[in-house]
């Protein structure tokens, strides 16, 4: 599907504020609301849009350690491995990547607890390297 200037304005409207009417949007667009709408509904049906979703504070959440592990496989379970990372509420993102490493895993967790038990469900496939965040940026 190809994209013009106004699917990606209409993007990047969604992106800041998922939660704009269809009028809000047309009106940044230069369009009517219906035709917003209907260009929406296209995107989704595409694949280009595949949700919506919130950015919520991790602190208010009780979210407070989060950061990366790479994973180095020692064994050929991929397949399992994905399973556990979909599985798992404390991975955030996960790639499988070239370079140095498997994989890369986001992750949010609420206690040095509930990061044991990811790390340790990791070792059942291979070792890990962790990098904790000290500051988000963006």
């Amino acid at each position: 599907m190809n994209l013009d200037e106004t699917d990606r304005k209409i993007i990047d409207s969604l992106k800041n504020n998922s939660r704009l009417s269809w009028k809000e949007i047309g009106g940044k667009v230069h369009m009517t609301g219906q035709a917003v709408a209907a260009r929406i509904e296209r995107l989704i049906d595409s694949g280009v849009i595949r949700k919506f979703t919130i950015d919520a504070d991790k602190e208010k959440m009780g979210i407070t350690i989060t950061g990366y592990i790479t994973v180095y496989m020692k064994t050929t379970r991929h397949d399992e491995l994905k399973a556990m990372i979909k599985s798992s509420e404390a991975v955030t993102k996960a790639s499988r990547i070239s370079g140095d490493g498997c994989y890369l895993l986001q992750f949010a967790v609420h206690s040095q607890e509930e990061l044991v038990v990811l790390l340790d469900a990791i070792l059942l496939f291979g070792t890990y390297r962790l990098c904790i965040s000290v500051e988000d940026i963006v």
